[in-house]
This record gives structure tokens, C-alpha cells and sequence, in this order.
């Protein structure tokens, strides 16, 4: 079992930053991602990180937001910069036992969502 919690949404303008934390508890071996959804939207991939550094992100993301993760601390990280209306969103953390796909099925475990809301 993985428990996770995320933390650090907020509200910032267009343009701004945050960072968003995930710490995980449990078994922590795992593969794992960030996830978001809109109102109205189905949640969609953003970034993933397997636990030895590989990394991959949505295309609507690249260059923007970049994943990182601290194994000793069991920490998930995503740095957002040059934030848009368009990523306003609840974000998930997610973990994997296996893989970095950007498929939602693929993640057995989510945290209860940190809400991102970016203003213009």
C-alpha cells in the first residue's frame, strides 16, 4: 500500500510559479506521476518520473513544469513556471509500480488532489 498526500497549490497569476509536493508513505519503490483535472475535463498525464530519474511530460507542459523526486524523503516535486489560465486544475499525485505512461489506469495508488487555480 502507498498512501500520498499532495501539497502546495495555490492561487497565482498568469505568468507565476509554484511548486507542488507529494510525500509519499508505504511502500515507496514505486514510479510516479502528476496527473490534473479541470472542471468539467477528464484528468489528464502532466509529468512522470520513474524512481531511478527517468522522466517524461505532456506536451502542453514541456519546458514549463519539470518533475523531480527525493528517494530519501519519499518526495514527489513539480515545478510549474509561466503558469496559464489553462492549468488551472485539482492536481493528483500518482504512483506506479511499473511505468511512467501517461495512462491513468496504469496507477494504482492517488493522493486527494491539490487545487491550482491561475488567474489572468
Amino acid at each position: 500500500q502507498v498512501q500520498l498526500v499532495e501539497s502546495g497549490g495555490g492561487l497565482v497569476q498568469a505568468g507565476g510559479s509554484l511548486r507542488l509536493s507529494c510525500v509519499a508513505s508505504g511502500r515507496t519503490l514505486y514510479d510516479m506521476g502528476w496527473f490534473r483535472q479541470a472542471p468539467g475535463k477528464e484528468r489528464e498525464f502532466v509529468a512522470a518520473m520513474r524512481f531511478f530519474g527517468t522522466s517524461t511530460y505532456a506536451d502542453s507542459v514541456k519546458g514549463r513544469f519539470t518533475i523531480s523526486r527525493d528517494n530519501a524523503k519519499n518526495m514527489l516535486f513539480l515545478q510549474m513556471n509561466s503558469l496559464n489560465t489553462e492549468d488551472t486544475a485539482v492536481y493528483y499525485c500518482a504512483a506506479s509500480p511499473r511505468t511512467i505512461s501517461p495512462s491513468r489506469p496504469e496507477y494504482n495508488y492517488w493522493g486527494q488532489g491539490t487545487q491550482v487555480t491561475v488567474s489572468s
